[in-house]
């Protein structure tokens, strides 16, 4: 099997390819001062990025595993990832933390298929 490791940050990957998967680590926000649903739309526009550079994208997303601080402000996520993945939702997990670090209000990782 051929792994391909893609997008390298000094602790770790973004994104590896590996038996027709592409797996996305965990993603936060560059601006982390913003309201959840900002957060949300910047981590998964660079998501997006990252499955591109892959050579894949969103509609290929069969699973994810997201962070949120505040599972009361849930909702902020879900209008946005509503809105960015349509009827293409994929499987998906979502836990309350206590901290993500760095005034992160959510944190996202993804599986996408690479085909």
């Amino acid at each position: 099997m051929t792994i391909t490791r893609n997008i390298r940050t000094p602790i770790m990957h973004r994104a590896v390819e590996a038996n027709g998967f592409v797996f996305v680590g965990g993603t936060i926000a560059d601006d982390t001062s913003v309201s959840m649903g900002e957060q949300t739309r910047n981590i998964l526009q660079k998501i997006a990025s990252y499955l591109g550079e892959a050579g894949t994208d969103m509609t290929k997303v069969v699973s994810a595993s997201i962070f949120v601080t505040d599972l009361s402000r849930k909702k902020e996520m879900d209008a946005i990832w509503t809105e960015i993945f349509g009827e293409n939702l994929p499987a998906r997990a979502t836990v309350g933390v206590a901290d993500l670090g760095g005034g992160a209000l959510i944190e996202i990782v993804v599986t996408a298929l690479k085909a």
